[in-house]
């Protein structure tokens, strides 16, 4: 796929000298470092923005809370049982 939207970004002389050192460790050119590192950044805190982590236990508890049903509640139960009055507009 071609590259054809730009990104440009200022660093540090110290910064720009460290990301040069890495790209090169990592045999990659600049650009596509700064990308790939980028991307997964940008992945991590996508995906922290659209899910939600829970501990196993409260999961399973949840879990279980909605596979059995609710109690009955007296006062619902009254209600549901009233005759009901329909106005039509």
């Amino acid at each position: 796929m071609a590259r054809t939207a730009r990104i440009e970004l200022r660093a540090e002389p110290e910064r720009e000298e460290r990301i040069r050192e890495a790209a090169r460790l990592a045999n990659q050119s600049v650009s596509s470092f700064v990308l790939d590192a980028a991307s997964e950044r940008a992945e991590e805190v996508l995906r922290a923005a659209t899910s939600t982590t829970v501990p196993a236990d409260y999961f399973d508890e949840l879990h279980r809370a909605l596979d059995e049903p609710p109690a009955p509640n007296p006062a619902l139960q009254r209600a549901a049982r009233r005759a009901r009055r329909v106005v039509q507009a």
